[in-house]
């Protein structure tokens, strides 16, 4: 990330669908196949047979891709989704498919969500024509807290989504829940929680979280949704900690781009999420900031959102074996030089 990009982004938005082994992920899939707000969607899963999708197919294409009844794409993959995803686009320019407007991937059940989403934010080849949208990630209510607790992987899902839903909430009783969700709450402040009853959930409820096209959606996007409890943003669930960092003005991006760079070298396996906008000196509109570990996409101008009070910079970081206090003094020495510099002559 080396300089700030002030672009429109009229890229295709890519929305990961995960969760941990018998989550649900096949259910949700299949009825969301059926809903006709998918119809300009090509959906790549890890395997046909694990979705019985027969009775809708009425087109297959040479081995790959199934056109559906109404209108959906579907394709399967096992290991090289970049490669998918980029013959999938060529295909979609020539014509030889019909035009998908979103993608969906849906990934195995063992899979870490985080190198997809970095392929996503920073493969030249794939991020020129895909953004990253939405994260949604399925969580066993009967099973759920006790494989966030033994399973990296599941761990991983739960605290990088931006829409955690709960599946089998008829399995167990309210208490569990009531549980399941202050322990989802502790670890990912920042993901709106959903139940889905028998897989059933509205398209437009599970995807667009990082579609920022109005203010009150990019106060969304960087709030801490903070419970009844007023310490759960910043409790602590397997070292887990979740802090918002602020400054009321413009900062200048290469000081800026410094702290960030900083940031990731120093604590980037321990740094899960950042997510941010920012007025910058100079920018006429504010920036899109977000991050996953190492891997930063270079900030993305919301030139719609010019003008419409969007001041200063909001930031939320998620980390992993860091305090939040070393994160918040880090921050606070940034922007106290900011500040020291706007009134020195």
């Amino acid at each position: 990330m080396t300089e700030a990009k002030g672009t429109s982004d009229a890229r295709l938005p890519v929305a990961l669908i995960t969760g941990f082994l018998g989550s649900g992920k096949t259910t949700l899939l299949n009825r969301l196949l059926r809903d006709p707000a998918m119809s300009a969607t090509a959906v790549v899963i890890n395997e046909f047979g694990d979705v019985p999708l027969d009775q809708l197919f009425i087109e297959e294409t040479d081995g790959e891709v199934v056109v559906m009844a109404n209108g959906c794409l579907c394709c399967s993959v096992q290991d090289d989704i970049e490669g998918v995803m980029g013959r999938l686009f060529v295909r979609r320019d020539k014509g030889s498919l019909p035009a998908f407007e979103r993608m969906v991937i849906e990934t195995s059940g063992l899979a870490d969500p985080a190198p997809i989403m970095q392929m996503l934010l920073n493969q030249p080849l794939i991020m020129d024509n895909f953004r990253l949208d939405t994260v949604v990630t399925l969580v066993d209510a009967v099973h759920g807290e006790r494989q966030i607790s033994d399973n990296e992987e599941a761990f991983k899902q739960a605290v990088l989504a931006d829409r955690l839903v709960l599946t089998k909430t008829d399995l167990t009783g309210p208490e569990a829940i009531a549980r399941l969700r202050q322990t989802l709450a502790r670890l990912n402040p920042a993901a709106a929680i959903m139940t889905a009853v028998k897989g059933e959930l509205p398209p437009a409820t599970l995807f667009g979280a990082t579609a920022i096209d109005s203010v009150s959606a990019a106060d969304r996007w960087v709030a801490l949704e903070h419970s009844s409890d007023h310490h759960a943003a910043h409790a602590h669930t397997r070292n887990v900690a979740s802090c918002s960092l602020g400054f009321p003005g413009a900062l200048r991006w290469r000081e800026l781009n410094v702290w960030l760079t900083a940031l990731r070298i120093k604590h980037g396996d321990r740094l899960l999420r950042v997510k941010g906008i920012v007025e910058l000196e100079g920018e006429p509109a504010p920036m899109a900031l977000h991050g996953v570990h190492h891997v930063f996409h270079p900030p993305l101008a919301l030139p719609h959102l010019a003008g419409k009070g969007l001041r200063g910079a909001r930031l939320v970081v998620i980390t992993r074996d860091l305090g939040e206090e070393e994160v918040v003094s880090s921050w606070q020495a940034f922007v106290a030089a900011q500040s020291q510099a706007a009134v020195t002559p």
